[in-house]
């Protein structure tokens, strides 16, 4: 695929088989809406070159390009987390994870590991969310896909502002048992445990079909989270060996391959095809936003280049992300940016077209990057912050610069010429360093304390 044209700070601103469940009618209640619809589509640990329009090199993901080439490619976009449930958390907050006890919790664990812990670690119903907010607006709202941010019975999907939920709670399941890694049945219709035949990525996609294909009275915000291509590794031809995969993290993440972590995108992407075809069959594709991106970096299979380091890590290779936006006729098709972005900001951005307003007692710590995508504002310089684990694991990005404490070691980086953070300018520019180091301490002071070690 061609790649999008890439576009400068200055000429940013000028450049304005699946189950038949698809519903053929269009829905002129939908469309005349004067609130736009919105459809956020979040990957699992797909790592940023893992699409052919980042850069795969052996496999291609033709929906998803098309996507690209329809709307604008960001390719400094970041996670809130390099890993599952404080992105999460980042997400339906708006707000840095470490700013909620549940976005300590990295990740959180499956519940029945947990004990007692089900009562008390979730993220709070109480809490004003994305979907909550948006839904207070006028919004009719679904979850399909993953939560990871509490158990029933307290802190599910439908206590924050969804009013449909299909998918799992905890932080991976079978693609076929769709069991977690206890073991336990994970798959749930609101807070009902059901069970179902078919392949995890298969099932997502027809539900959320399902949902845009059938009649709105009211504009809809669909937050499809895919399990895809998170661990275990198993493929849409691998149902034959599923059942004997292993127990615990060490049994989900053995095994796997190139080939099979293929098969696992090229269906996910798959997936999104189908879900935009539902949308313009519908007539609905004019009037929706959509957003594409992942939860954090990847993992073992996963083509990072030219980034170091992957999930779990503060490094490039765990936190950036591929971002995907389309709004025909609003955002301009067949763009890139190098704008900073990050999760927080697909909150906010969300938020606003919908007409939403944040609750002030939680002020947002992400941007609406609407008028930076539509060309009505330049793309700016941020600040931003990342904190991982109960050890010193630590990063900013300010402008290009980046400072990064891994494993104790500190390093100052100029992303803007060495992106695979090879080259440390803490010594020929200590003042920076020590003003980046500094910036990070000031924000941890604003946060709740770094989580206590793990029992091992």
């Amino acid at each position: 695929m061609p790649k999008p044209s890439t576009i400068s700070r200055r000429e940013f601103v000028g450049g304005a088989v699946l189950s038949g469940a698809i519903g053929s009618s269009v829905h002129a209640s939908n469309k005349t809406a004067k609130k736009p619809n919105i459809v956020f589509i979040l990957a699992d640990d797909l790592g940023w070159g893992d699409l052919s329009c980042y850069g795969r090199p052996d496999y291609s993901t033709p929906n998803l390009d098309a996507l690209a080439r329809q709307g604008i490619r960001f390719t400094n976009a970041y996670s809130a987390s390099p890993l599952c449930t404080p992105t999460r958390c980042g997400l339906m907050t708006g707000r840095y994870p470490a700013r909620t006890p549940v976005g300590l919790q990295e990740p959180l664990r499956a519940r029945k590991d947990l004990g007692q812990g089900v009562e008390t670690l979730g993220l709070a119903p109480d809490h004003p969310t994305l979907s909550s907010l948006i839904k207070k607006n006028g919004y009719e709202t679904a979850l399909v896909g993953k939560w990871h941010l509490g158990y029933l019975p307290r802190f599910g999907p439908n206590h924050h502002g969804f009013d449909k939920f299909f998918g799992i709670l905890s932080g991976g399941a079978g693609f076929f048992t769709h069991k977690d890694t206890a073991g336990e049945n994970d798959l749930f219709e609101d807070e009902t445990p059901v069970e179902r035949i078919g392949y995890m990525t298969d099932l997502l996609t027809n539900r959320a079909v399902e949902f845009i294909s059938a009649r709105h009275e009211r504009p809809f915000y669909l937050s499809l989270h895919y399990t895809a291509p998170h661990w275990p590794w198993e493929g849409p031809g691998d149902a034959k060996t599923a059942s004997a995969i292993g127990l615990g993290y060490a049994g989900f993440t053995a095994g796997g391959s190139l080939k099979t972590y293929a098969a696992m995108v090229r269906r996910l992407d798959d997936g999104v095809g189908h879900v935009l075809r539902a949308l313009k069959r519908s007539g609905l594709e004019r009037n929706t936003l959509v957003i594409f991106t992942s939860d954090n970096g990847g993992e073992r299979f996963s083509y990072n280049w030219p980034f170091t380091g992957q999930k779990f890590q503060l490094y490039e290779g765990g936190i950036r992300v591929p971002a995907i936006v389309r709004w025909p006729g609003v955002i301009a098709a067949g763009r890139s940016t190098n704008q900073v972005a990050i999760t927080m900001d697909w909150t906010a951005t969300m938020l606003a077209v919908a007409g939403a307003n944040p609750d002030p007692a939680y002020p947002l710590d992400g941007i609406d990057m609407l008028p930076l995508m539509n060309g009505k504002r330049s793309d700016t310089d941020r600040t931003l912050f990342w904190r991982h684990g109960s050890g010193t694991d630590a990063a900013v990005r300010s402008g290009n610069w980046k400072y990064l404490n891994f494993n104790g070691q500190e390093y100052l980086f100029d992303l803007a010429v060495d992106e695979r953070e090879q080259s440390d300018f803490k010594r020929s520019k200590p003042e920076l360093f020590q003003k980046l180091k500094g910036a990070f301490a000031e924000w941890q002071r604003t946060v709740l304390p770094r989580p206590e070690p793990r029992p091992s």
